[in-house]
C-alpha cells in the first residue's frame, strides 16, 4: 500500500529538483575579514542571481560555482540587509533561470524542497512541508520582517540563499535562517518579497525607504521618541523627545516595528498626519517623511 505513495512522493521531489538544479549555484565570497560561502540561484535570463544579503555583504570578490562545474566571477548589484536579500550578476548568460512561483498561494502542509550547498556539498536536497506561514523574524539589522515561511525542510550552514521550491519546481522562497535552539524550524523569505526587492535593487541599487529623522523605542502602546535629528522631517513637524507616536498616516502605531512598516517607499515626500501623546495631551502634527540615505 505504501509503495505507490512513496514512488509518487519520490517522483515529485526528483522532478522538481531536475527542473531547478541547473539554476542553483554555490557562492564564495572574499573580504577583509576572510572568506564565506552560501547558495544562490539564477532568476533572470541575463544572469541575475538571488541570494542572501548576509552571504555577500561587504564582499570584495564573488565567485559562483555552476551546476556544470564551471566557476565564474560575479559582481554585487545591490543588497538589502533589512530583508536579507541580495542580487549579484554573473559573467555568464547561458544558465537557465529558475521558474518563480507565487508565495501568496502556499498552504500549510504543502510539500517543499530546499536546494543548496550546505557545508560545501553542492546541490544538496532536503524535503519537508510548509510548517507555518506569516511568521516574523529579526533580520541582522534588527528590523522585523513579516510573512516569513516556516518549513521543516532541513537547512544547514551554506544553504543560505538557496531556493525553496514546490513539487512543481517553482521557487517560492529564499532559504535564510535556522532557529538553532529548536529542531526542524527553518525560515525562508517569500519569493514575492524577494522578487520585489530584487527589482528595486536592479533598478536603483538599493531599496528606497522613508525616514522621519528620529530615534525611537517601543514603549507601552506606541513608539517613544528618544532623539530628533536636526534638520529632519520630524523636527520640522515639531516632534520632541518624549513624545509617544500612536498614529501615522492611516495606521495605528503600537511600537517601532509599526513605525518602520509605515515608512515604505510610498511615504517618501508624502504629507501625512501624525498623532502623538505629549504630557497626557493628544497632539496632531503634519509631517512629510524624507527619503532615507541608506
Amino acid at each position: 500500500m505504501d509503495e505507490p505513495l512513496l514512488d509518487a512522493y519520490s517522483q515529485a521531489v526528483t522532478s522538481a529538483v531536475d527542473r531547478v538544479r541547473p539554476s542553483v549555484v554555490s557562492i564564495d565570497v572574499a573580504n577583509g575579514r576572510g572568506a564565506g560561502a552560501g547558495s544562490a540561484f539564477v532568476f533572470s535570463a541575463d544572469g541575475h542571481v538571488l541570494t542572501n544579503s548576509h552571504v555577500v555583504r561587504g564582499a570584495d570578490a564573488i565567485e559562483l560555482g555552476l551546476s556544470d562545474g564551471r566557476r565564474v566571477e560575479a559582481e554585487l548589484v545591490g543588497d538589502d540587509p533589512h530583508t536579507d536579500v541580495a542580487v549579484v550578476r554573473m559573467r555568464a548568460s547561458d544558465v537557465p533561470p529558475a521558474p518563480l512561483g507565487n508565495s501568496s498561494a502556499l498552504k500549510v502542509g504543502q510539500l517543499v524542497i530546499a536546494i543548496g550547498n550546505p557545508l560545501g556539498f553542492s546541490a544538496t536536497v532536503t524535503a519537508g512541508v510548509i510548517s507555518a506561514l506569516g511568521r516574523a523574524m529579526r533580520t541582522p539589522t534588527g528590523r522585523l520582517m513579516e510573512n516569513v515561511i516556516q518549513t521543516d525542510a532541513a537547512l544547514n550552514p551554506g544553504n543560505s540563499g538557496g531556493p525553496l521550491v514546490t513539487s512543481r519546481g517553482d521557487v517560492v522562497g529564499v532559504n535564510t535562517a535556522v532557529i538553532l535552539p529548536a529542531q526542524g524550524i527553518c525560515l525562508a523569505i517569500p519569493i514575492n518579497t524577494a522578487r520585489h526587492v530584487a527589482e528595486q535593487l536592479i533598478r536603483h541599487g538599493r531599496i528606497r525607504r522613508a525616514t522621519l529623522g528620529v530615534v525611537a523605542q517601543t514603549h507601552g502602546s506606541g513608539a517613544l521618541v528618544l532623539e530628533v535629528a536636526r534638520p529632519g522631517a520630524a523636527a520640522e513637524a515639531g516632534l520632541r523627545p518624549g513624545d509617544l507616536i500612536v498614529w501615522l498616516g492611516d495606521y495605528p502605531i503600537t511600537g517601532v516595528d509599526d513605525l518602520l512598516r509605515t515608512l515604505g517607499e510610498p511615504s517618501i515626500d508624502t504629507p501625512m498626519e501624525m498623532v502623538v501623546l505629549r504630557r497626557g495631551q493628544r497632539i496632531r502634527l503634519d509631517v512629510t517623511p524624507r527619503e532615507a540615505s541608506s
